[in-house]
């Protein structure tokens, strides 16, 4: 397969920067006929303490790390953020750096979708897990996730891929592609990274007016209020949500909540009575224009 662009190389600190599968496959091939394991950090930049938990985590488990930055605008509906969405490369340039990322690849466009994402024919669909949840809310959006790192991980091919669980929806997505297309890549999900009042980091926060800023923490703080209902033997849907819902209405009057949902962790489904297997508890609210999403598993 060729790519219709041009390659350029660059080196920061030890970090290697690079925008052609070719040259990273070329540095890659070396790297694993030397017995390298290879991790991989997909991002879209704006990076921040949670992707470098990424890397920390990579770094501990692996012997090379590669770390993408591509804003893909497939994973975006019409109306969304995506041209405001953060771009400042230079600071990712050195944050990836300085976390001591290996290579960090930087695709463009023309790399990710040659002919266009509008003419483009061939899409990875996540079945009935993209319809939920988030997939519910923003239709075509886990088509755009699936596809994209369908691409980056045939053109890294790494032994491990590392990603967040604050977004357990693309995790649990991901952890199915790779179990039913049969490639050979390990899915870890490491912890959510927060801030000192529990707001989890997010590209998005830099939106949040002052006021916003204050009441975003409600959003953690209902999830753990009812994680403990849930650790104290509560296992009715209804309540543990209402105890969510109940927290963001004490803390977070200006928020629009979309969504809170208590679903089975591998299928996503609802429970219609009684949780009685590993579960996800799960929510999307907004601050104005501003969306933000969290989670916490809840264990029985």
């Amino acid at each position: 397969m060729t790519f219709p662009c041009q390659s350029s190389f660059t080196t920061i600190l030890s970090m290697q920067v690079l925008d052609h599968p070719a040259e990273l496959r070329a540095r890659l091939t070396a790297s694993l006929s030397a017995g390298a394991r290879v991790g991989f950090v997909p991002t879209m930049g704006a990076l921040h303490a949670g992707h470098l938990a990424l890397v920390e985590a990579s770094r501990a488990q692996t012997d090379l790390t590669v770390m993408s930055i591509y804003i893909n605008p497939a994973q975006f509906a019409a109306g969304e953020d995506f041209s405001r969405y953060p771009r400042d490369f230079d600071r990712d340039l050195s944050l990836a750096a300085d976390a001591g990322v290996d290579i960090l690849f930087k695709p463009d466009d023309e790399v990710m979708y040659p002919s266009g994402t509008d003419a483009q024919q061939v899409w990875v669909d996540p079945g009935a897990l993209g319809d939920k949840l988030e997939g519910a809310h923003r239709p075509g959006h886990f088509r755009g996730v699936a596809t994209v790192v369908a691409k980056l991980f045939n053109m890294v091919r790494p032994e491990a891929a590392f990603f967040g669980q604050k977004d357990a929806q693309q995790s649990i997505v991901i952890r199915r592609l790779v179990r039913d297309l049969a490639l050979p890549v390990q899915i870890e999900v490491v912890p959510t990274v927060r801030e000192d009042d529990g707001l989890a980091l997010s590209s998005r926060n830099v939106y949040l007016s002052p006021e916003q800023r204050k009441e975003a923490p409600a959003i953690f703080r209902g999830l753990q209020a009812a994680g403990q209902a849930f650790d104290a033997g509560e296992r009715r849907p209804r309540a543990i949500v209402d105890e969510v819902k109940a927290e963001l209405g004490r803390g977070a009057p200006s928020a629009s909540v979309e969504y809170v949902a208590l679903t089975d962790y591998e299928t996503l489904d609802p429970y219609p009575e009684t949780v009685d297997t590993p579960a996800l508890l799960s929510l999307a609210v907004r601050f104005g224009s501003t969306r933000l999403i969290d989670n916490i598993p809840l264990l029985p």
